[in-house]
């Protein structure tokens, strides 16, 4: 770890940090648009709890899922296991082996037929130490509670930088994740571990390349479209700098949003630059919490529909990097909704172009 600094303002909701992995002699290399892998470990003081309620000293011999071989039960937890997502079938086995009545009544009203949709949100708001708490007479031996357990799994981050400019390091944008279940406090593992755990020029950070087809155009001249809210824009600013240190000709043109500007304009010193330049042909931002209707990236695309729709009758690659559940589906929608209305098409014709750009890899997604 080369450096890491705060992004997000004071007053913003979010953590949102800037990191740099050098990666200089390792024999990696990395394109824009491709993600970084990182292999975490979990806090200490989390496996230090699931010891003390296993009642156990953490040189047992476990084996872990797909290891080859033995490792003690305490480098098992740290960096082999997830300790988050206990799933059904651990309860099922609490339940068989609680020595107390009330235990045992509690953990068989859960298992119940009718009862499943509260077990599956009961065991949401919690993790494995929890139900070790909750339920002490019902005592595991440590391979027994390793064998409910999932790998502890390397995380993916969208690079946010171009190997043209930064040769020999990776550029990382992460929301750092910490929140309260179950009178808890948790963390993300990975974006905590980077954070508060990897000391910069210090802690080595195990990591891989993934290289992607998500990038800009093979074509320096063709336009592009980038649409990145909040660590959206990670890859964008990869693009961005790609292009300059080209000298590409293609126009740019980014839709960033956030919740304010005074605090969650992330990068926004460098899309302004980029925008004054003349690199960024266009950039339209929607900061939700800064008037009283939230305003979203996707009502910017609806606000200028007539102009996206000619950039796109150009050959404009569109990109869409960010939120799954939400985001990506309402932007992919004011897509469909653009190229209907300002084509002149049907509903199901708009459907037949949205995929034709996306076999010409004219639309490509990074989300998550």
């Amino acid at each position: 770890m080369i450096e890491n600094r705060l992004l997000s303002g004071p007053d913003s909701a979010k953590e949102t940090r800037h990191f740099v992995v050098g990666i200089a002699g390792s024999g990696l290399g990395y394109e824009a648009g491709d993600s970084l892998g990182i292999f975490p470990s979990n806090r200490p003081e989390e496996v230090e709890a699931i010891l003390g309620a296993l009642g156990a000293a953490g040189n047992e011999p476990v084996t872990v899922p797909k290891a080859l071989q033995a490792v003690p039960l305490r480098e098992a937890l740290a960096t082999g296991l997830a300790l988050a997502g206990p799933p059904r079938r651990l309860v099922e086995t609490l339940a068989s082996r609680a020595g107390d009545p009330g235990e045992r009544s509690r953990l068989g009203e859960l298992l119940l037929p009718e009862a499943r949709d509260r077990l599956t949100a009961w065991l949401r708001e919690r993790e494995f130490v929890d139900l070790l708490l909750e339920f002490p007479s019902a005592r595991l031996a440590p391979q027994e509670l390793v064998d409910h357990m999932r790998r502890l799994v390397p995380r993916l981050y969208s690079v946010a930088s171009s190997p043209r400019v930064h040769p020999g390091e990776v550029h990382l944008m992460v929301a750092i994740v910490r929140y309260r279940t179950n009178g808890r406090d948790r963390v993300g593992v990975c974006s905590t571990f980077l954070a508060d755990r990897v000391k910069p020029g210090e802690t080595p950070v195990p990591v891989f390349v993934s290289h992607s087809y998500f990038g800009p155009p093979e074509d320096p001249s063709t336009d592009m479209i980038m649409v990145g809210p909040g660590t959206g824009i990670a890859p964008f600013r990869g693009f961005m700098q790609d292009r300059e240190a080209q000298g590409a000709r293609g126009r740019n043109w980014i839709f960033f949003g956030d919740q304010r500007r005074a605090s969650d304009y992330v990068y926004g010193d460098e899309l302004e630059r980029w925008r004054s330049s003349g690199l960024l042909t266009r950039l339209d931002t929607a900061f939700s919490r800064d008037q009283p209707q939230k305003v979203y990236v996707q009502d910017r695309m609806r606000e200028n529909a007539a102009e996206l729709w000619r950039w796109i009758q150009r050959g404009a690659y569109f990109y869409v990097c960010g939120d799954a559940k939400r985001m990506a589906k309402d932007v992919d929608a004011a897509l469909h909704g653009v190229i209907e209305a300002q084509g002149g098409m049907t509903p199901s014709e708009a459907a037949d172009y949205v995929r034709l750009m996306k076999k010409e890899k004219r639309y490509q997604r990074d989300v998550y």
